[in-house]
C-alpha cells in the first residue's frame, strides 16, 4: 500500500488546499491590518473634502462674486499652498511607519515635532501668498472686484492653512501606529459642526462671508485640538514622551525628506489644476468649463477613497519594513493594490453605464449634462486609473523613495502628459477631450512606471535601507539625550 501510486494526488490536493487555506488566511490578515488604516483614512478625507463642498455652498447664498473669488482662491491658492504641505508631511509616514516597526517607538515624537518644525517655517514662507493675493490675481488677469473678495477670503484662510500642518501631521502620527479610529470620530463631529454653525452665521443670521470663513476654520482646528489632546495625555504614551530639545537636532535629513515628497506630490495634485487652465480659451468654454467641473467634481470624491488606500499602503509598507520582513511588505503591496483596483473597476463600470444622468444632480442645464455624458468614458478612465495610481505613490512614500518619484512625476506628467493633450486639444482640434485624453496618457505613464519601480525592487536591500535608517537616527537621539542627561553632574 505504501507504494500506491493513487495515494501521490490525494497527498498533493491536501497540500494544495493547505496552501490555499494559508493563503486566504494570510489575504484575511493583511486586510483587516490594512481596512483598520484605510477605512478611517477614507472616510476622514471625504469629511475633510465635505467642509470646502459645505463652505462653498453657504459662500454661493451670499452672492456669485463671492463664490467666484472662493473657487478661485481654493483651486489655485489652497491647492498649491496644501499640495505643499501635504507632500512635506508624507514624509514623516516614512519616518514614522519604519520606527513604529522597528519598535523604535520614542523616536516617533520626536519625528512628529521636526516635522512640526519644518513645516510651521513652511508655511511662514509661504504666508505672503496669502497677504498679497488680490494684486497678484490683479496680474495673472482676474476680474478686480473678483480680486479684491479673493484677498478677503485668502486672509481669512491663513489659520486654515496652519490648521493643514497639525491636521496632516497627527493623523500621519496616529495613522503609522493603527490609532486613527478617532480622527474618524472627529472628522464627524468637525463636519456636522460645520454644516449647523454654517447655517447659523450665514443663513439664519446673515453676517456674510467673514462668518463662513470663521466656521470653516473652526471646522478644521476643533479636531486638531482633539487630535493633539489624544496624543499628547497618555493615550500615545508609548510614542509621545513629551516636548523634547532633541527636535531642533538633525533637521536637516527631515527638510530633504520633505523637500522631496512636497515635490512628489506637488506635482499630483496640480495636475487637475492645469487641466482646468487649458480649458479656459477652448470653444464654447463655459460649457466646456462647467462639464469638467462636474466630472473633476466626481472624481475629487472618487479621489478621497484612493487617498485612503495610499495611507494605507505607506503605513504597511513602512511598518514591515521598519520590521524587517520584505516578504511581507510585498503581500501587503498586492493585497492593497487589488482591493483598491476591484473598488475602482466597480466605480469604472458604474460611471461609465449612467454617464450624464449623474450631471443633473449638479446642472439642470442639458447642454452641460451632455457634455458631461460625452466626458464620462475619460471620468471612467481616470477613475480606473485612479484606483491603482496613488496606492503605488503610498508604498513609495512608506519606503521612502519620494525622490525618485518626484522625477517620475516630471517626465510622465509635464514633459509626456501636458504636451500631448495640448497637441490632441488645440493642433487636433480635440478640445477638453484631447488635452483630458493627454492628461491620462500622463498618468498612465506615471502608473506603468511605479509598477515596474515596485516590481523590479529588491525588497530585501529596502528592508537593509529601512534598518539603516532607524539604526542610524535612534543613535543619534539616543546619544544626544545621554548628553543632555549628563550635562547637569557636569
Amino acid at each position: 500500500m505504501e507504494g500506491d501510486p493513487k495515494q501521490k494526488p490525494l497527498i498533493t490536493k491536501e497540500s494544495s488546499l493547505s496552501e490555499e487555506l494559508t493563503l486566504v488566511k494570510r489575504v484575511l490578515e493583511e486586510s483587516k491590518l490594512m481596512w483598520v488604516v484605510a477605512a478611517p483614512g477614507i472616510f476622514t478625507r471625504f469629511s475633510t473634502f465635505g467642509i470646502n463642498v459645505i463652505t462653498q455652498a453657504f459662500v454661493g447664498h451670499i452672492g456669485p462674486r463671492e463664490l467666484a473669488a472662493f473657487a478661485l482662491v481654493y483651486t489655485v491658492l489652497v491647492r498649491f499652498v496644501n499640495g505643499i504641505l501635504l507632500g512635506m508631511a508624507s514624509a514623516l509616514s516614512t519616518l514614522c511607519g519604519q520606527a513604529y516597526g522597528a519598535k523604535e517607538y520614542g523616536m516617533m515624537g520626536v519625528y512628529l515635532q521636526r516635522s512640526w518644525i519644518v513645516l510651521f517655517l513652511t508655511a511662514f514662507i509661504l504666508l505672503p501668498l496669502f497677504i498679497f493675493t488680490r494684486p497678484i490675481f490683479i496680474l495673472l488677469g482676474q476680474d478686480e472686484s473678483i480680486a479684491k473678495v479673493a484677498g478677503t477670503i485668502s486672509l481669512w484662510s491663513i489659520p486654515i492653512m496652519f490648521a493643514f500642518i497639525v491636521s496632516f501631521t497627527c493623523q500621519t502620527f496616529l495613522q503609522s501606529q493603527s490609532k486613527n479610529v478617532i480622527i474618524a470620530f472627529l472628522a464627524a463631529f468637525s463636519i456636522i459642526f460645520h454644516v449647523c454653525l454654517s447655517w447659523l452665521l450665514v443663513i439664519k443670521l446673515n453676517l456674510g462671508l467673514p462668518s463662513a470663513m470663521v466656521a470653516t476654520s473652526l471646522a478644521y482646528w476643533i479636531p486638531n485640538i482633539g487630535q493633539l489632546i489624544f496624543v499628547t495625555c497618555g493615550w500615545c504614551n508609548e510614542t509621545w514622551k513629551g516636548f523634547s530639545f532633541l527636535a531642533f537636532t538633525e533637521l536637516w535629513p527631515v527638510v530633504k525628506l520633505s523637500l522631496s515628497a512636497g515635490a512628489m506630490l506637488c506635482l499630483e495634485l496640480w495636475y487637475n489644476t492645469i487641466l482646468v487652465l487649458l480649458t479656459g480659451n477652448m470653444k464654447n468654454a463655459e460649457v466646456e468649463i462647467d462639464a469638467l467641473s462636474i466630472c473633476l467634481n466626481i472624481n475629487g470624491w472618487e479621489m478621497m477613497i484612493s487617498l485612503g488606500f495610499m495611507a494605507a499602503a505607506s503605513v504597511r509598507v513602512a511598518n514591515e519594513l521598519g520590521k524587517g520582513s520584505a516578504e511581507a511588505a510585498k503581500f501587503s503591496i498586492v493585497v492593497t493594490v487589488l482591493t483598491s483596483l476591484t473598488i475602482g473597476f466597480l466605480l469604472f463600470l458604474f460611471f461609465l453605464f449612467y454617464r450624464g444622468r449623474l450631471a443633473y444632480i449638479f446642472t439642470s442645464n442639458k447642454e452641460v449634462a451632455d457634455a458631461v455624458g460625452d466626458l464620462s468614458p475619460l471620468l471612467s478612465i481616470s477613475i480606473l486609473l485612479n484606483s491603482v495610481q496613488p496606492v503605488l505613490s503610498g508604498v513609495a512614500i512608506g519606503a521612502g523613495w519620494q525622490s525618485i518619484v518626484a522625477y517620475v512625476n516630471i517626465g510622465s506628467y509635464y514633459i509626456i502628459g501636458i504636451p500631448v493633450g495640448i497637441v490632441l486639444g488645440k493642433v487636433i482640434d480635440l478640445q477638453v477631450k484631447g488635452i483630458w485624453i493627454g492628461m491620462l496618457f500622463g498618468t498612465f505613464v506615471q502608473t506603468l512606471v511605479l509598477t515596474i519601480i515596485t516590481y523590479k525592487t529588491n525588497w530585501d536591500e529596502q528592508v537593509e535601507i529601512a534598518r539603516n535608517r532607524v539604526n542610524r537616527w535612534s543613535k543619534v537621539d539616543n546619544s544626544d539625550q545621554e548628553t543632555q542627561m549628563s550635562t547637569p553632574d557636569d
